[in-house]
């Protein structure tokens, strides 16, 4: 009798993958046309077309990616969707056979003016964006450096820097902190420091007050 603790044998998980200069993508995970940064981890099913994803970010998994541009250091949950399909909602069908023609052999080629327009109305994430379970980011939305977007939101306007934005349809609670400390942080731009410089600075990143004390220009 053979003893098994798990079966089939489980993938690496990224939360505990040693990272690097080259990402970690999972073998579940479909990418397209998209560029893809340093100390990254992609998890199980991520799904990223034509999209561009920033130095540091992760996604924990069964996360669609489309049209986007991911800041560096976000942190994206799983089940996320970020701009999901649109259709044309001013056709006298909305269905998709009206731009996926050949699918339905109703042409010889696809819409691709309803494509373009979909990738017209892209998604920005800034830097250190933080995406809770199972939210939703409609597409055109910008949502600000250091922004939380909580569980489960569909997000439908732009959030601000710091911002708190949460439920159907996603509004703003509170931000994270001060007008003017928001400011300085933006101000210091931390997500650009290269790598010597994020170990040598690592532990400041943990106080704000310190931070501030030291890497903000912005008097206080």
């Amino acid at each position: 009798m053979q003893y098994f603790d798990h079966f089939p044998a489980p993938p690496p998980d990224p939360a505990t993958q040693r990272l690097g200069e080259n990402p970690y993508i999972h073998p579940s995970c479909r990418i397209r046309n998209s560029r893809i940064g340093a100390w990254t981890a992609l998890g199980e099913d991520t799904f990223l077309v034509d999209s561009s994803f920033g130095d540091y970010s992760y996604t924990a998994g069964n996360v669609q990616i489309i049209y986007a541009e991911i800041g560096k250091y976000c942190s994206i949950a799983n089940s996320v969707r970020i701009n999901p399909g649109n259709h044309p909602q001013w056709r006298v069908t909305q269905h998709h056979m009206t731009y996926r023609r050949r699918q339905y052999q109703l042409g010889e080629s696809d819409d691709l003016e309803f494509f373009q327009w979909r990738k017209d109305h892209n998604c920005v994430i800034g830097h250190d964006v933080w995406i809770g379970h199972g939210a939703v980011i409609m597409p055109g939305v910008r949502i600000g450096t250091g922004a939380i977007i909580g569980s489960g939101a569909v997000v439908t306007k732009d959030v601000g820097p710091y911002q708190i934005a949460v439920g159907v349809a996603a509004q703003v609670i509170k931000q994270r902190f001060s007008d003017e400390v928001i400011g300085r942080l933006l101000e210091s731009h931390w997500w650009d420091w290269d790598r010597a410089t994020l170990e040598e600075r690592f532990e400041d990143l943990l106080q704000v007050d310190t931070f501030l004390q030291k890497y903000s220009t912005v008097p206080a």
